[in-house]
């Protein structure tokens, strides 16, 4: 688990591509203290295992199906990543807790500048729209923020992005026509879910 928290925006340094894997080495530096093997760490928001450690340099497999449904197989030796390492016991949620597990990828549609903050508005496929709220939690690329608007006719939301998260998390390096990976909070997946499923025995 996961909260959403971004720890460290990460350059990553190398990455090997195979017929059924992709490799990412990314220096995570001290984050990397006391990383062992088969670790979770969220890279943009996607739960991956740590297969080495080495002088600071953290690696993980990603294989087709992670690769297939996330923004990770667009990456490239010079990318900038996201990077969490799991929640533990006693830490403080400043976010919202995420499992890593990504259900969809959004097109970030537009960037608005206003005043302080930056408005960034996606499209999702319409099915994921139902678990989009205004004022609901959505994690952005492994980034916990609150949705601050939503247009269901078009299958569109919006965040408001303080300077500080701009600088800390790849959500400041987006332009137009980017993916992100989407996790929707699993709190609102359970009540939709269980409200149709109730509506659907009714009828």
């Amino acid at each position: 688990m996961f909260t959403g928290i971004v720890q460290k925006l990460a350059q990553i340094k190398e990455l090997e591509r195979d017929e059924n894997l992709v490799r990412l080495s990314i220096k995570l530096d001290q984050l990397s203290a006391g990383l062992e093997l088969g670790a979770s760490v969220a890279i943009n928001g996607v739960c991956l295992t740590v297969s080495e450690v080495k002088d600071g340099v953290s690696h993980f497999d990603v294989i087709p199906e992670t690769l297939a449904t996330t923004n990770l197989d667009l990456l490239s030796s010079t990318s900038f990543v996201n990077v969490e390492r799991s929640y533990k016991v006693g830490d403080e949620i400043g976010g919202h807790l995420v499992s890593g597990h990504v259900g969809s990828t959004a097109v970030l549609k537009s960037v608005h500048h206003e005043k302080h903050d930056r408005v960034l508005t996606f499209q999702i496929d319409e099915p994921w729209m139902k678990f989009i709220f205004h004022k609901g939690f959505v994690a952005l690329d492994g980034a916990s923020l609150t949705i601050s608007s939503v247009n269901r006719a078009e299958n569109c939301f919006s965040v408001s992005l303080i300077p500080e998260t701009l600088a800390r998390t790849t959500l400041g390096l987006l332009e137009s026509g980017d993916l992100v990976n989407v996790e929707v909070e699993a709190q609102t997946v359970s009540i939709v879910e269980t409200v149709e499923r109730v509506m659907a025995e009714r009828e």
